[in-house]
């Protein structure tokens, strides 16, 4: 989906409705999606054939609610750097448009850990409710199950455990639940997987807007 009219310059107009007025000076729009930035190619895509002087900055992002993947074309002042949080809708970006993983460059895909990773770190609290409110797939198949290295047995100690009492952070998982180590990475490694592979019957945490 393609978020623009016009030829890709960054005063094309966004279906978002983001504008200057709505947005901060750090160009972050409340009102729409965010995106953690995996890289930034200054002198546009290389692929460009166009002259350098109409060729506008463009960045790859992972979205921090969703987790879709975004090119942006940027600004021609915009000053970003890989890891930086921008607003897809804000003053800062002209035009977007969701990618596949396959779409990404080489430095934008060799980021997505580390992005996700910070994502996850920035908002515990939402995927810790994961291990809380995880629920049936199917009558044999749950979505903790989704999760690297929990079986039947693991599932179900989370389940009774959660009964007495929600888990409050990743560390109290670890706590309660005897064999299930570092429960945020396993949360990290799934999200990682779902982000990187088109193909996946069951999709968990990977485009879902919140």
């Amino acid at each position: 989906m393609d978020h623009a009219d016009g030829d890709g310059t960054p005063g094309d107009d966004r279906d978002g409705g983001g504008n200057a007025a709505d947005t901060g000076a750090d160009g972050v729009d409340d009102g729409g999606p965010t995106a953690v930035l995996l890289d930034v190619l200054l002198n546009g895509r290389p692929d460009d054939d166009r002259p350098q002087s109409r060729k506008s900055p463009v960045a790859y992002g992972l979205g921090t609610d969703s987790f879709a993947l975004y090119e942006l074309t940027l600004a021609g002042d915009v000053d970003v750097s890989v890891g930086d949080r921008i607003g897809v809708d804000g003053p800062a970006v002209g035009r977007y448009r969701e990618v596949s993983f396959d779409d990404l460059t080489r430095n934008a895909a060799a980021e997505i850990e580390y992005a996700v990773e910070a994502v996850v770190e920035a908002d515990e609290e939402r995927f810790v409710d994961f291990y809380n409110e995880a629920g049936p797939i199917t009558l044999r198949l749950h979505q903790l199950n989704l999760l690297p290295g929990i079986g039947k047995k693991l599932r179900n100690d989370l389940l009774d455990e959660r009964k007495r009492g929600p888990f409050e952070s990743f560390d109290d998982v670890e706590e309660r639940i005897s064999g299930l180590h570092r429960p945020q990475e396993v949360i990290l490694e799934r999200i990682v997987e779902e982000i990187r592979e088109d193909d996946l019957k069951y999709r968990t945490f990977v485009g879902r807007e919140e």
